[in-house]
């Protein structure tokens, strides 16, 4: 004999009762740009390094992909965007203004290497992060292991580690790595820029230490 339709109404409004709420919804998917500035998080990236660069169709060469030495110029805008974020931190707007117009005591770039992993193509954008420590690497996934940790930042100069990050591939596409000096610029000379100075660069090295590599 089937249930009336009263009862089978008034059975599902007292099994509704005794049922537990459902589970929160997943959270939505991040976005390409949301993942990329959590994974570079993670991998200890200075946040104020953060510089999102467009590929525009004129970065391809004839073999249709963004051209090798492209990447140099997007490493310098956000190693000169970065710069400012010292400044700032350092002596606030005029010290950062000085920094990138080659005023005082500023950086200047000695030596970079670049490690291509995948090829980058028209429609992408790249994020550019970056991050100091006191080096050399032998390889990238060096950089947070306790034998790099321990060394002490020299006086006149530090390696910064850089990625970019495709969109459109949602992966690490490019890595480098480059040794910059503190210059001044006005004696045409290296210099220790200080103890304040370096302690900021100290402070932005420590960032997500030992939260893993890439």
């Amino acid at each position: 004999m089937s249930a009336s339709p009263d009862l089978c109404d008034t059975l599902g409004t007292h099994l509704f009762a005794l049922c537990p709420d459902s589970p929160d919804p997943p959270l939505e998917e991040l976005s390409p740009a949301e993942e990329g500035r959590a994974k570079f998080i993670e991998l200890g990236f200075d946040p104020e390094s953060f510089w999102e660069q467009p590929i525009v169709w004129g970065d391809h060469d004839s073999f249709q992909h963004v051209n090798n030495v492209r990447y140099l110029r997007f490493l310098e805008s956000g190693r000169i965007h970065w710069m400012r974020s010292l400044g700032h931190e350092i002596g606030g707007p005029a010290k950062a203004d000085a920094m990138v117009k080659g005023k005082g005591v500023s950086l200047i770039l000695k030596s970079i290497s670049l490690d291509y992993k995948r090829p980058v193509v028209y429609p992408d954008t790249l994020l550019v992060a970056h991050k100091p420590h006191p080096g050399p690497l032998h390889s990238s996934s060096q950089v947070d292991s306790p034998e790099v940790n321990t060394r002490r930042q020299a006086r006149t100069h530090f390696h910064v580690k850089a990625a970019m990050w495709s969109y459109a591939q949602r992966r690490i596409v490019t890595e480098s790595d480059s040794v910059l000096v503190w210059y001044d610029y006005d004696k045409l000379v290296k210099c220790d820029p200080g103890e304040e100075v370096r302690a900021v660069i100290q402070r932005r090295m420590d960032l997500g230490k030992n939260k893993g590599s890439s």
